[in-house]
């Protein structure tokens, strides 16, 4: 029996496997390029999981690899760019799937965030315009700061902070020559620490497995820079949390699996930021694996088979908590690999490198996540001491680029 991925997250492919391998599946990966799993696929014992080299943007030619694929139970689709057409498919043929409207909502930030406003549930609606009136009703309905960003994107690309109306001119000049995967709109600016609500949900109830700290670069850009998890809120805030965000998922229509809900916390309470459909990306699912002491991505295959996931009902025994910090270049250019990995042997936390990019590759980026490198990865007795941990062994390091078209040189 067969579960298959369409492409997945960087990270978590290895548990993936094992999980599927737990409940009896054959976890069939369909990729366009494998080698952005190089990290993964490394370390898995040989024919530990089929891969097949796709275009995954050929939503024809892959329904039809899967029609053919024996024994096939199950779709995961786990990342923001490929959720549409995961949704499209395993509707097509018949796989267990969460209502694809739905899942077409989450990519829709605007439709989000006002569906969102009519539950009350947000004190802002999305704001959009075209023609030379936008600016003025930019700001008439979202007010000053605002938000300026692609309703469908992702890594905070295309997101830009506006505090008065110079910047908002300048910010749409800009927008006006970007590819949007979406559409442009704006919304509040909602000042406070950004946070993650790591949630699964199965038949319209939702359980908090926990909450990621989301440590971001100054204004005005929102470049992700460090994690922890779990934070450790006091019990009633964690409790009213996992209310709000029953609430929030349900107000969306979000009655199965994981998601990544973004927020903001205010000094009048929690506002989203958006809701992904998915687990967390970069190194949360690992922290999540570690810091509660389970294989969280079997409830992802559970759920791609149309189960309960256990995970809902699991007494968790726990872990160490975890936290990363994003390695990222102090230049944009040629990636020239990374100096002071020596360095940490022996810190504690068992601070770890984990690579994202390979020597070579083209760094353009800086002002949102395309820019980082790698991730340092370090644990302990709690979020906040690991992220100490973490960035103690972070700043040891130094991720280098070189000028492109200048040869990067060996070490």
């Amino acid at each position: 029996m067969t579960v298959a991925c369409l492409e997945s997250l960087t990270f978590g492919l290895g548990r993936l496997v094992r999980a599927a391998d737990l409940l009896g599946e054959r976890l069939l990966l369909l990729t366009g390029d494998p080698a952005h799993y190089a990290y993964e696929l490394d370390r898995l014992p040989a024919g530990a999981l089929d891969v097949v080299v796709t275009d995954t943007f050929d939503m024809e030619r892959t329904a039809g690899l899967l029609r053919r694929t024996p024994g096939l139970r199950g779709l995961i689709s786990s990342t923001d760019t490929w959720t549409p057409a995961g949704a499209g498919l395993t509707e097509r043929l018949g796989l267990p799937g969460l209502d694809p409207a739905v899942l077409r909502l989450t990519r829709d930030k605007a439709a989000v965030r006002n569906r969102l406003h009519d539950a009350g549930l947000t004190r802002g609606r999305a704001a959009t315009g075209t023609g030379p009136g936008t600016p003025g009703l930019l700001i008439e309905e979202a007010g000053l700061p605002l938000v300026l960003k692609d309703t469908a994107g992702t890594g905070s690309q295309n997101v830009w902070l506006v505090r008065n109306e110079g910047e908002l001119g300048a910010a749409l000049a800009e927008a006006s020559g970007r590819t949007l995967k979406g559409r442009l709109f704006a919304e509040p600016y909602f000042p406070g620490p950004v946070y993650s609500a790591e949630t699964l949900t199965w038949d319209g109830r939702t359980r908090l497995l926990g909450v990621s700290s989301r440590l971001m670069s100054p204004e005005p850009h929102f470049r992700e820079e460090i994690t922890a998890f779990p934070v450790a809120f006091p019990a009633p805030r964690q409790t009213s949390l996992e209310h709000w965000l029953s609430r929030v998922l349900a107000a969306i229509g979000y009655t199965d699996r994981f998601a990544h809900v973004e927020f903001v916390l205010t000094a009048d309470g929690p506002e989203v930021v958006e809701v992904n459909p998915r687990i967390g990306g970069a190194l949360v699912g690992e922290s999540m694996c570690r810091a509660l002491g389970v294989n969280v991505y079997e409830a992802m295959v559970e759920a791609a088979l149309g189960r309960r996931p256990r995970l809902m009902d699991t007494d968790l025994p726990g872990g160490p908590a975890a936290a990363f910090v994003l390695g990222y270049p102090a230049a944009p250019g040629v990636f020239a690999g990374v100096t002071g990995l020596d360095r940490l042997t022996g810190m504690p936390g068992t601070p770890a490198w984990y690579p994202v990019r390979r020597t070579g590759d083209l760094i353009e980026h800086l002002d949102d996540s395309r820019g980082y490198a790698g991730i340092v990865y370090a644990e302990a007795e709690t979020a906040e001491l690991a992220t100490h941990r973490a960035v103690a062994a972070a700043n040891v390091l130094r991720v280098r680029t070189v000028p492109a078209g200048r040869e990067a040189p060996g070490g």
